[in-house]
């Protein structure tokens, strides 16, 4: 299978291209390698995938082909940028496609919310539509457990309606599976949206708290505890990710027959159209994760105990059940594993002693 991967050089399309590479796939890769966090960080998952260039000079639309893996290339894109997009597709003839592209974090969203819709809207609908024009019928996609939003009710369940997030960033999210609902009735695009939940692991984004915590620790600073460590989260880890994507992946969305118009069920339709969450089903307290971090960094944090952030949530739990029902798979990396994974590759990657 021919897969286009967007946001390949980002945190989670980097170890989904790995995967897919390493199983036989041919990956065509796309990221626009933006400033939002350290760019240093993508250039070195791409020169891991066998991707580089001299002195880093990406040029736009420019194709290069991995000397690792035979059945790699990647290309320097905005998909936001929609007839460089649509270029791509004609030349490249994909037969499936994994949008992980985005303008990630909630707190970002506060400070820059148009840069959400420019990335977040405006680019899915550029991917909806060249699949549309270019016969792609195969789109797996990311969306966020933030677009749970006010909802209390947990575990939090694909059935649950969705209609009151409370950051940009979660509802750019949810207009993105409001989106890929119209282009499956209208155009039978098989289209499935993965609600992730605070995923973690090697090659990690700088902005996210394993991250944020590594580095504080590990130089005798404070880590910034929101809403005073009472907080909790599904914990997933990035392989766990990975392989709830291949199989959504290998296995399209169909038309729900038993779907019930008198009773929509917002997680399927009468079109090829799926949600699922990909979470762990096990949330665990953040001061648990920051013990479990700990003992893997063998030095104690330092706490600023502060309140909680404008545009986040106090818990997230995922159910799992119809990830489990439809391809009988549950992500289960135990926490322990998982960071101490993290933690072997932050101290190489950043080569701390």
């Amino acid at each position: 299978m021919k897969i286009l991967i967007t946001g390949s050089a980002g945190f989670i399309g980097f170890h989904l291209t790995k995967r897919l590479l390493e199983r036989g796939d041919e990956v065509v890769g796309v990221d626009n390698l933006n400033s939002y966090y350290d760019v240093n960080l993508k250039y070195a998952r791409l020169e891991a995938l066998g991707i580089s260039v001299e002195d880093n000079d990406f040029v736009e639309g420019q194709r290069l082909c991995s000397t690792r893996y035979a059945k790699h290339t990647f290309v320097k894109i905005d998909i936001a940028h929609t007839e460089a997009l649509y270029r791509l597709f004609e030349e490249e003839k994909v037969d499936a496609v994994c949008h992980l592209a985005a303008q990630a974090g909630v707190r970002y969203s506060l400070e820059n919310p148009h840069a959400y819709i420019e990335s977040n809207v405006l680019g899915f609908m550029n991917i909806l539509e060249a699949c549309r024009r270019y016969g792609v019928d195969n789109l797996a996609y990311a969306s966020s457990s933030s677009i749970y939003g006010l909802n209390s009710a947990q575990p939090f369940k694909t059935s649950d309606h969705t209609d009151h997030p409370i950051s940009i960033y979660a509802a750019t999210k949810k207009s993105n599976e409001l989106m890929a609902h119209t282009y499956a009735h209208l155009y039978s695009i098989r289209t499935t949206g993965l609600r992730f939940f605070t995923v973690y692991g090697p090659w990690g984004r700088p902005d996210m708290a394993p991250m944020l915590f590594a580095d504080a620790i590990l130089n005798d600073r404070a880590i910034k505890v929101f809403n005073h460590g009472k907080m909790s989260r599904d914990f997933t880890y990035i392989d766990d990710i990975v392989e709830g994507i291949v199989k959504v992946m290998d296995n399209p969305a169909k038309p729900n027959k038993a779907f019930d118009t008198a009773r929509p069920d917002p997680s399927s339709s009468l079109a090829p159209y799926r949600i699922y969450n990909i979470g762990n089903n096990a949330p665990l307290s953040l001061m648990t994760f920051i013990e479990t971090l700990e003992d893997a960094l063998g030095k104690k944090a330092q706490k600023h105990y502060m309140q909680m952030q404008e545009g986040d949530v106090v818990s997230t739990y995922a159910d799992v059940g119809d990830l489990m029902r439809d391809f009988n798979y549950k992500p289960n990396t135990p926490l322990s594993e998982g960071v101490a994974h993290f933690v072997s590759w932050y101290k190489a990657y950043y080569r701390v002693s």
